[in-house]
């Protein structure tokens, strides 16, 4: 199963790709194990400081394979029992957690501790685009397309879509995209806030802001990522002692003396990884 997923780390980048690209990385169960276990070791090995997640071949993701779970489940009988019996597999919780097997897809890059940048290509429907809005930063060619595309199945959208698609664009242009699926070209998609920006080359381009980001302080981006994303669901007030609790377990840390010295002496900063 792990071969649907394919990671390569370097300089504390993880090159994260889904590898199916005769099937324009469309989702099988395979497919589905590969992305929470390879996002579940990337949570837990504490020397990746940015992912980059990207799709092998002609697009990001297409969405869903029904004809693989339609073949899983044996429909010979056309009851639709399989198909019931192949989504109770995507719907079951994964280690206890909030997410089921499906939503892990998706959840296990908005739960990483480090950022994750998604380059999009070809296509980011369905399920795909779910993982994409998964990642803290989309970036896309311009040819790229998007789309809730599960109201054309008779589905909503079950892969956190409806979370993270709530915090990117206005409610009523969320409600617009999902009843009635159609497709969004990049440029909309961008002007939306689907799409952070669009790039010629967008893993390239992942790839150089991971490496950035990667030369920068691990706690300090952990910290900050932690902020952020809990400052759509806290207060005022919560939000205030998140960022004062936080600041101050950075605030004269060796990592954090590191930089200051680091950027007095003119040169590049050696930082340590945090602890496992």
């Amino acid at each position: 199963m792990s071969d649907r997923v394919s990671v390569k780390i370097e300089g504390g980048v993880a090159d994260v790709r889904l590898n199916r690209p005769e099937k324009m990385n469309a989702l099988d169960q395979a497919m589905f194990v590969g992305l929470s276990e390879k996002g579940a070791a990337l949570a837990a090995d504490s020397s990746v400081r940015a992912v980059v997640l990207s799709g092998e071949g002609r697009a990001f993701c297409a969405g869903l394979d029904f004809g693989s779970f339609a073949a899983m489940a044996g429909q010979k009988s056309g009851d639709g029992d399989g198909a019931k019996k192949s989504a109770g597999g995507l719907l079951g919780k994964v280690n206890g957690g909030p997410a089921t097997l499906a939503q892990q897809a998706a959840y296990v890059w908005m739960s990483l501790p480090v950022p994750v940048i998604a380059a999009v290509h070809g296509v980011a429907f369905g399920g795909g685009l779910q993982i994409a809005l998964g990642a803290d930063i989309r970036i896309a060619t311009a040819d790229a397309r998007f789309s809730v595309m599960e109201i054309k199945w008779g589905l909503i959208p079950d892969m956190t879509g409806t979370q993270t698609l709530r915090h990117l664009v206005r409610l009523d242009v969320a409600k617009e995209l999902t009843y009635t699926g159609r497709i969004v070209a990049a440029a909309e998609a961008a002007e939306i806030g689907l799409v952070t920006r669009i790039s010629e080359d967008p893993l390239a381009a992942a790839r150089e802001m991971a490496a950035e980001i990667a030369r920068k302080s691990p706690q300090a981006i952990r910290a900050a990522k932690s902020l952020l994303d809990s400052a759509m669901y806290s207060d005022l007030e919560d939000g205030l002692r998140t960022e004062a609790r936080l600041q101050g377990s950075l605030i004269g840390k060796p990592n954090q003396l590191e930089a200051v010295m680091a950027n007095l002496e003119q040169r590049a900063p050696s930082f340590v990884d945090p602890e496992g």
